[in-house]
């Protein structure tokens, strides 16, 4: 099995935990990276930071870059590129699969991402047949949200969330992320919900919030 191209770093020695980060529109996945040093967690963690496929985006002109689906209107909740997002959460099952092999239990698989990734994380971690740590989605959406009720796996309930959005977010509108955060609490899922002043990016109240809420899944999961 082919799985995407990666950078993987180990929070410690023989880590039973695992985190996949995907990365926003044009960034690879070095751009969380400095995460494995931010983050101060209780116990080894291994993170995979995936680079999304290179393809043609049709707002920014058909420039070819890194990105995990098409983007074709600045709306970019209202057309959205279904076949590109289907294929990435099949690469993202790989990487999941992977870690699976190397032994760990898929409650130990944490999901995380940033704007495009994050929209991917939460499609692909709401539709894994086996509950799963968690999902952190980061100045995001849920997208193809009306096949959500048909494709949710049946354990998708159980499964954790931490979403998070900036107010004054240019990129994906505070108004999007908010009515993802509604449509996933109609749906049933357990979702902490953060907001703060900031544009389309991370903020340190939000690394902390993140550790924190991390610490407390990882201590909810021992090995």
């Amino acid at each position: 099995m082919s799985v995407l191209t990666h950078i993987l770093l180990d929070s410690g020695k023989a880590p039973r935990h695992s985190l996949i980060w995907l990365h926003g529109l044009g960034a690879d996945g070095s751009d969380f990276v400095p995460m494995v040093d931010e983050l101060k967690l209780p116990v080894p963690v291994r993170f995979i930071f995936p680079h999304a496929p290179m393809r043609p985006v049709t707002i920014n002109g058909g420039f070819m870059m890194r990105a995990w689906y098409d983007i074709v209107a600045t709306d970019i909740g209202a057309k959205q590129d279904s076949r590109g997002i289907i294929a990435s959460q099949a690469e993202v099952e790989k990487l999941i699969a992977m870690e699976v092999a190397r032994g760990v239990s898929p409650e130990h698989i944490f999901l995380a991402g940033f704007s495009q990734g994050g929209a991917i994380v939460l499609h692909t971690g709401l539709r894994h047949a086996q509950k799963l740590g968690g999902i952190l989605a980061l100045s995001t959406y849920l997208p193809l949200a009306d096949t959500l009720a048909n494709e949710a796996s049946d354990v998708a309930h159980d499964t954790p969330i931490f979403m998070a959005h900036g107010r004054s977010d240019p990129v994906v509108p505070y108004a999007l992320g908010k009515l993802s955060e509604e449509r996933l609490l109609a749906h049933g899922c357990t979702l902490d919900w953060h907001e703060y002043a900031m544009p389309h990016s991370v903020c340190q109240q939000e690394i902390t919030d993140i550790e924190r809420w991390l610490t407390e899944q990882l201590n909810a999961k021992p090995a």
